[in-house]
């Protein structure tokens, strides 16, 4: 079944002009069909279409289920943006899919990509939160700095940071990860983190992982780093 996303839908029962024009004039679906919608928020709405404008769809909401597609962590992941950004987009897209729930824009010290359009992200996570039918949408911050970032967190998260700099103690990831705990993992650019950079997270209590032998892009590691606490928390 299709899913549209509209973030007031149980208010207004009705469609945005975009996804209202993907609903009618794309996907063709007409008066009576059924179709979902997420709100952003954790909920998804069963509903059939009563009037099918391109420009605003009216729903009637036949049924309501909280928290779909919730996975059982809370995981930030904060990574450097790509020189290419094509490359830190599609990392965005299928940390969305796999499950994420914060994505922040790193700025470091060895960054070359220094601006990120994050109305452009959104809108990535928009769409891969409707291919993955997950109905709450994952938070995009602005480009952040290494320090402000790290300085902005609680002492009730585990903070962790991968990186390939020798001389320094590193766990493998998924045997460090420690369930239903919030957790922040810290990628970092191209050139990776600075042993500055790293020494200032290892002070604010972040500790160092590592995710495998083999040296991986900055968006993929972002990816594994998903993928392994995703798995970490479901086993």
């Amino acid at each position: 079944m299709d899913i549209f996303f509209e973030r007031d839908i149980e208010e207004t029962l009705m469609l945005g002009e975009e996804e209202s024009q993907h609903c009618v004039k794309v996907m063709r679906h007409g008066v009576g069909d059924e179709i979902e919608v997420i709100d952003g928020m954790g909920r998804l709405f069963l509903c059939r279409i009563a009037s099918a404008h391109p420009k605003r769809t009216e729903v009637e909401i036949i049924q309501c289920f909280e928290n779909y597609g919730a996975h059982p962590y809370n995981l930030t992941i904060a990574a450097a943006p790509t020189k290419n950004i094509d490359r830190y987009e599609w990392f965005v897209e299928k940390a969305v899919e796999i499950g994420v729930d914060r994505i922040v824009p790193l700025l470091c010290d060895h960054s070359e990509r220094k601006v990120v359009k994050r109305d452009r992200l959104e809108k990535i996570v928009i769409s891969a939160s409707k291919q993955s039918k997950k109905a709450k949408l994952a938070i995009v911050d602005d480009m952040t700095k290494l320090e402000d970032f790290v300085a902005s967190l609680g002492d009730d998260k585990q903070l962790l940071i991968a990186h390939c700099e020798d001389g320094y103690d590193k766990e493998y990831l998924p045997r460090i990860v420690e369930k239903g705990k919030e957790v922040v993992v810290m990628v970092g650019p191209e050139g990776d983190f600075s042993p500055e950079e790293i020494s200032f997270v290892m002070r604010h209590g972040g500790k160092g992982i590592s995710l495998g032998e083999s040296r991986l892009r900055t968006e993929t590691a972002g990816v594994m780093a998903v993928a392994m606490v995703n798995i970490s928390n479901s086993l």
